[in-house]
């Protein structure tokens, strides 16, 4: 093709961001807990503010757009809900993670999907049980010590 028929001062289409693949299970409510919440805001709000063209912000606002807030439970409190903060024992080791929602997961800080296997196992039991995860590496048995929110 000749170079007679391109415009040499034209700029390439920009793209529509490609949507993010969830791990949410289909039809599944986008769940996140009440901190979870407010620092996704307070990162948006801050990122707005610096006036970046960021995919981070399309992120966010997509995220926010659909999360429910489920506040803890003001009953039942030794059962595992949504929210927890739970103490195991597994191997002889104690472990402690918070069940949160799949944009707020911190594995560092101990903060598990309520759609990962560990806390599947650990949904609904309470102090005293002991449950059976299914891992990629293997079952793990898990004796839950104590249940906060």
């Amino acid at each position: 093709m000749s170079r007679a028929f391109i415009k040499e001062d034209s700029q390439p289409e920009e793209q529509p961001p490609k949507p993010l693949r969830s791990v949410l299970p289909e039809g599944s409510p986008n769940y996140v807990t009440p901190d979870g919440a407010k620092r996704m805001k307070a990162e948006l709000e801050a990122l707005i503010a610096q006036r970046r063209p960021d995919e981070r912000i399309r992120e966010l606002t997509r995220i926010l757009e659909s999360v429910v807030v489920l506040d803890p439970p003001t009953e039942d409190l030794d059962i595992v809900r949504f929210g927890a903060t739970v103490s195991v024992r597994s191997n002889g080791e104690t472990v402690r993670y918070r069940i949160v929602g799949v944009d707020e997961t911190d594995v560092a800080r101990g903060h598990i999907s309520w759609v990962s296997p560990i806390a599947m196992a650990l949904l609904s039991a309470e102090v005293g049980d002991t449950v059976r995860a299914k891992l990629p590496s293997g079952e793990r048995e898990l004796e839950i010590l104590d249940v906060s929110y």
